[in-house]
């Protein structure tokens, strides 16, 4: 498997087959790579939605300027930001290192403080910044993970935040919207997928220093 042909034959699909559906195995596939995406001390401070339901997708459709690929794709992925990190989400976390290193929860004191005082500083809107950077980096993860597996993708954030909350009930479980993903199998009539991809020459888009 060469990465770059992955990633050279991947694009932000334009539509989707509604007729084509992830195996189970396939969406368990992606779900557990997202999983072991990079996060900043491991904290993971969001939360990853599989949206299903196609009366509740026909819903958020309306909240997407009617984007076809909230209901035409075989999934659509919300990434949700905890809205009040504290810290009890680091107690959590500290929790789930003892039990899985196997480790007294004593020797994690000092990383625990350090967490807490970090999160302290942030504040609310800092919090609310560092912890959608967080997400994004799931996203990528998710989209890496399905150019490997030939799974088509489609990050969005062309959406209404406010909608989306209320619309899944996010408010009452602490967590707001961040960004979106549709996942699937592109329609063989989605032109995009014969355009060649552009980017930046890689002179230009990196230095050596």
């Amino acid at each position: 498997m060469d990465i770059l042909n992955k990633l050279e034959w991947r694009y932000a699909v334009k539509k989707f087959d509604p007729a084509k559906k992830l195996s189970a195995a396939q969406l368990e596939k992606l779900v557990a790579a997202t999983r072991l995406s990079a996060s900043s001390y491991g904290l993971q401070p969001y939360k990853i939605l599989i949206v299903e339901n196609p009366a509740v997708r026909e819903q958020l459709k309306s909240a997407s300027n009617n984007q076809s690929q909230i209901t035409d794709a075989s999934h659509l992925i919300v990434f949700a930001r905890y809205t009040d990190l504290n810290d009890s989400h680091v107690d959590d976390y500290m929790n789930n290192i003892a039990e899985t290193r196997n480790i007294a929860s004593e020797q994690l004191t000092g990383f625990s403080d350090m967490m807490k005082g970090t999160v302290t500083r942030l504040g609310a809107e800092g919090t609310a910044i560092w912890s959608s950077k967080q997400a994004y980096l799931a996203l990528g993860t998710l989209l890496t993970a399905a150019a490997v597996e030939n799974v088509d993708a489609c990050p969005m954030e062309g959406f209404d935040t406010a909608k989306y909350d209320e619309i899944l009930g996010l408010k009452d479980k602490g967590l707001t919207t961040v960004v979106i993903a549709g996942v699937g199998f592109r329609a063989a009539d989605d032109a995009m997928q014969h355009a060649k991809k552009v980017r930046k020459p890689i002179a230009e888009l990196v230095e050596t220093i």
